[in-house]
């Protein structure tokens, strides 16, 4: 939703014992609506002041997103979606959703979509040259659980140009979408991976000001979830709001 001079964002997050509502404020937390090293933002971001509509009955009783019904066995194992397997690295992505004060939310559904690990999307207007894997979608969805956790077995995406800027690559990442109860409260980041040669010629990944919330875009290498002969593992937590927010991409 947007916001007027007078009334700061607020964007609502799943119900029960947790807040329904947060202010998006800090300006080193979040992207900017317009950061001009991020080309595209100069023809997205609004250039009239924004106006807060806030949400009524027709909003929040919306579809049961993340009903049994509507999940599937292997929505949440992108490397068992087709007959065959994938190509590339096999990886375990867990963490938890968690509120301000650290509270797990429950049944909460958690979307990612990501390229392959040759870095290219299965979208018909990615023409980077590298191969489509017949055997990865790139999309994933899930519920977590009681203690808020969510869980994807993918394959490590690729990087690959973007033609922001001379010689322009994108980190390798992975898209993840948060809702609550109804389309109208998604919130969206991106997990980054330790140690990647990229991030300092990134401005999407650079958009975000404070350093500190920058480090929480990349996942952690978890030893003891990475199962023997099989997979590594990374953990990321997605904090709602707090001292440890997690930064989100800006909307209008």
């Amino acid at each position: 939703m947007a916001d007027s001079d007078d009334e700061p964002r607020r964007i609502y997050v799943p119900v029960g014992d947790t807040p329904t509502s947060y202010d998006r404020d800090g300006e080193d937390l979040h992207p900017p609506l317009d950061f001009p090293a991020y080309k595209s933002t100069r023809l997205r971001h609004p250039k009239q002041p924004l106006i807060y509509l806030p949400q009524g009955l027709t909003e929040v009783t919306g579809p049961a997103l993340s009903s049994a019904e509507v999940l599937g066995k292997l929505d949440n194992d992108l490397t068992r979606q087709y007959d065959g397997e994938p190509i590339g690295e096999r990886i375990i992505v867990t963490g938890r959703v968690l509120d301000t004060e650290g509270k797990p939310l429950r049944n909460t559904l958690v979307e990612i979509w990501q390229a392959n690990a040759a870095g290219r999307y299965r979208h018909r207007w990615d023409r980077f040259p590298a191969p489509l894997d017949p055997n990865f979608s790139g999309a994933g969805r899930c519920a977590t659980d009681d203690e808020g956790r969510y869980s994807f077995v993918t394959v490590k995406p690729g990087p690959y140009p973007w033609g922001n800027h001379y010689n322009a690559w994108r980190p390798s990442h992975i898209h993840f979408s948060l809702l609550g109860r109804a389309f109208a409260q998604r919130l969206v980041t991106q997990l980054y991976f330790p140690g990647d040669p990229l991030f300092a010629f990134d401005p999407i990944f650079n958009s975000i000001a404070d350093e500190a919330a920058r480090e929480r875009l990349v996942g952690r290498f978890s030893i003891e979830r990475s199962i023997p002969d099989w997979a590594l593992c990374f953990e990321f937590d997605i904090f709602l709001r707090g001292p440890g927010a997690t930064p989100f991409e800006a909307s209008p």
